[in-house]
């Protein structure tokens, strides 16, 4: 039963790291889209991406200047960053080194690819030429993993974890790239400028959702449509509500759940409360926090249920 805990640990961390390093990629991509198609002068500030991962300590324990480059360097090519793309793919390769015989053959293979990718390239990343070419690289070979494992995978207990790890990440991460673009629309507010279609527009692609959104919504990209789409949408697969629906399917088949069900059922009720409508930028803002604070209670729950003391 140890030895099942620690795999089931693994693989639900190879799927996290994963998530994680996608998601940054595509974070990054849309605020750098976003900072070049505002007007100089006008755009928000490159600091909010630190501020959105809370990663204010980690970045000024290195670094003392706030500009682009050393902001992108610590996302991209810090490996001394906890939460940077490189690290996180160092953590993910290790986690499919130790859990090979319960992944499709091809896996390890496809994570050594994007391991050495991530390595050659990350370095000159932090440049205007090579980066958004870097970023789409590191998302297309997630993707490329992520297919496999859904293509290839026993639909058994290890991928349940591997899912529930992906889609608490997803859901974090989700959470982010929407309050980076809140935070982006508030600072536009404060400067008087009406139009954020741009932003919004840059937050859908970051998570692949414009084509998605204009078949459910429609072709305009207001704040209350673009929020209710991030938290409420049941059948996007980047949605808030879609990743705890996702979650809640894995638990429904593993045993011992309940007090994971019960951190999981506040979380629902969270999202369900939320109303995009009623709700101001700022106290969205204090909503994804209080929301990201919830996820770490629903990760601790799920350590202590089914991966006792085992480190990820």
């Amino acid at each position: 039963m140890s030895m099942l805990s620690k795999v089931a640990n693994r693989l639900y961390w190879m799927a996290r790291y994963l998530e994680r390093a996608e998601s940054t990629a595509r974070l990054c991509e849309s605020y750098s889209q976003v900072i070049l198609d505002i007007p100089q002068g006008t755009g928000p500030d490159w600091f909010t991406l630190i501020k959105v991962i809370d990663g204010q300590t980690e970045f000024y324990s290195r670094y003392k200047i706030t500009s682009e480059r050393n902001i992108l360097k610590f996302m991209m090519s810090d490996m001394d960053n906890s939460s940077s793309i490189p690290r996180s793919i160092r953590a993910a390769r290790e986690n499919v080194r130790t859990t090979r015989d319960v992944l499709p053959e091809e896996i390890w293979e496809l994570m050594n690819e994007l391991r050495m990718y991530v390595d050659e390239e990350s370095g000159r990343a932090v440049t205007r030429r090579h980066r958004f070419d870097f970023l789409q690289g590191v998302v297309e070979r997630n993707q490329r993993i992520a297919g496999l494992i859904e293509s290839a995978a026993s639909r058994d207990h290890a991928y349940g974890f591997i899912k529930m790890g992906r889609l608490i990440e997803r859901a974090d991460m989700s959470t982010r790239i929407i309050d980076a673009a809140t935070e982006a629309v508030r600072l536009d507010k404060d400067r008087e400028i009406p139009d954020h279609s741009l932003i919004w527009a840059s937050a859908l692609k970051a998570v692949s959702g414009i084509s998605a959104f204009r078949r459910t919504v429609g072709p305009l990209y207001e704040n209350e449509d673009v929020l209710d789409f991030f938290f409420k949408n049941k059948t996007f697969p980047r949605s808030v509500e879609f990743c705890l629906i996702g979650i809640a399917e894995v638990t429904s088949y593993l045993s011992n759940s309940e007090s994971v069900d019960k951190e999981l059922a506040k979380l629902q009720r969270m999202v369900k409360k939320y109303d995009a409508n009623k709700f101001t930028l700022n106290e969205t803002h204090g909503f994804i926090d209080t929301f990201q604070e919830e996820l770490i209670a629903l990760d601790e729950k799920i350590a202590k249920t089914w991966f006792l003391h085992d480190e990820g």
